[in-house]
């Protein structure tokens, strides 16, 4: 393979006109690659949801979730409710601004339409805070009492991935209810890249709702999860197969965990038809594809180790029997 020629050498047998030449050739190659009917090759600007304004409204409905924990450097206003007051009007405008280009998929025709009903949607959105600050409220107190390592409620809101994740996923459950199209799904990958959770704003959840630690957990789109549920790090609730694609679409693919359930790390529970009964306990890495009773302790025996000493020599410390059940957890 023949080295690559030095910036010296090119610009002995190129010269600057010949550079910029070049440049102009390959710019026209690519404008014209735009022309080619793709569906990335859209040019038209504002025809989808803005992402980094959808961004921008998470933080301040997290400020109507949770006033006076989220820092507002917008208003500066003495009185808190009417801070509130002008956070609450900005975040109808931005949301219903974006709902109707969202509603509008860049088709001139549906605008007045979509105008209309962006503002019925955000309306009844506005609506529906109260409840989702209720069931935030049960998330907090299970993360709470779930968790000794919390040692205050403030700390949980400020600190804690989880909740983070869990607040976004139910403002954008709202949304998926209404039939917004792609403004949930920015908002709960967004929330994937903060906290390493992914949670699909189709899935539905209960009250008293806790993740522990968090990262890697993967919840998908028709999951139903009851009340009282934990799960830990790396827990998958997902689908048996995705061979079928589109055809999948709208059908139950993922699992149902009924209430008083708690998952430990790295379970994967999987299929459309599988049911964790009440009142269970699914140890970690274990792989369900089936309906598991209620009152059911699901776990795998103690691995198989081998010990070495310095000298490679394999050695038999002393350890639980193989018949032991173990979970995990931190």
């Amino acid at each position: 393979m023949n080295p690559l020629p030095s910036l010296k050498e090119k610009e002995g047998t190129m010269g600057k006109e010949g550079f910029e030449a070049r440049i102009q050739e390959l710019t026209g190659l690519i404008l014209e690659d735009y022309g080619n009917g793709k569906v990335i090759d859209r040019l038209e600007t504002y025809t989808q949801p803005d992402r980094q304004t959808i961004e921008e409204l998470i933080g301040k409905l997290l400020r109507l979730v949770f006033p006076g924990y989220y820092r507002d450097y917008t208003y500066r206003i003495y009185n808190p409710r009417n801070s509130l007051s002008a956070l609450i009007e900005d975040v109808a405008y931005h949301l219903n601004r974006q709902i109707a280009i969202a509603l509008q998929c860049g088709n001139p025709e549906l605008k007045q339409e979509a105008r209309s009903r962006a503002e019925e949607i955000t309306e009844e959105f506005l609506r529906r805070l109260p409840e989702i600050r209720a069931y935030v409220e049960t998330d907090l107190q299970a993360a709470y009492d779930g968790d000794p390592a919390a040692s205050s409620k403030p700390e949980v809101i400020i600190a804690y991935p989880g909740l983070y994740a869990i607040t976004v996923n139910r403002l954008a459950h709202v949304l998926f209810q209404l039939e917004v199209p792609l403004i949930p799904r920015i908002m709960t990958e967004y929330a994937h890249s903060r906290t390493g959770i992914d949670i699909h704003p189709g899935a539905t959840i209960g009250r008293y709702f806790f993740i522990d630690h968090g990262t890697g957990i993967v919840v998908g789109e028709t999951t139903v999860i009851g009340d009282h549920v934990k799960i830990y790090q790396g827990v998958t609730l997902g689908a048996l197969s995705t061979r079928g694609g589109q055809k999948l679409h709208g059908k139950r693919r993922h699992p149902t965990i009924e209430d008083n359930v708690t998952i430990y790390a790295g379970a994967s529970i999987l299929g459309g038809e599988t049911v964790i009964g009440h009142d269970s306990v699914i140890g970690s890495n274990v792989f369900i594809t089936h309906p598991i009773p209620a009152g059911t302790r699901v776990s795998i025996k103690n691995q198989e180790l081998i010990y070495k000493n310095g000298e490679g020599y394999v050695i038999q410390p002393e350890v639980p029997g193989d018949d032991r059940i173990w979970y995990y957890t931190i």
